[in-house]
């Protein structure tokens, strides 16, 4: 049998990516439009952020989404 591997979510990603970079969250925040106070509350896990901040986010941040091939025998659910 083959055992699922539970991938992060993107939105951790997404919050470890913004962790990792230089900018501060008020830099982010104010570079792109996002509202400074939606940023730490996506940050904190309490909210989530629009479809417009996350593509808005992906552009500034330079971001890919890159899609995983199966494995050999690894099953949809």
């Amino acid at each position: 049998m083959v055992k699922k591997v539970a991938l992060p979510k993107i939105s951790d990603q997404l919050r470890d990516i913004i962790r990792d970079c230089d900018l501060s969250r008020y830099e982010i925040a104010k570079q792109t439009g996002i509202d400074q106070s939606a940023l730490p509350r996506f940050m904190s896990g309490e909210r989530g952020l629009s479809m417009t901040a996350l593509d808005t986010l992906a552009e500034h941040l330079e971001l890919d989404i890159v899609r995983r091939r199966r494995t050999k025998g690894a099953r949809a659910k």
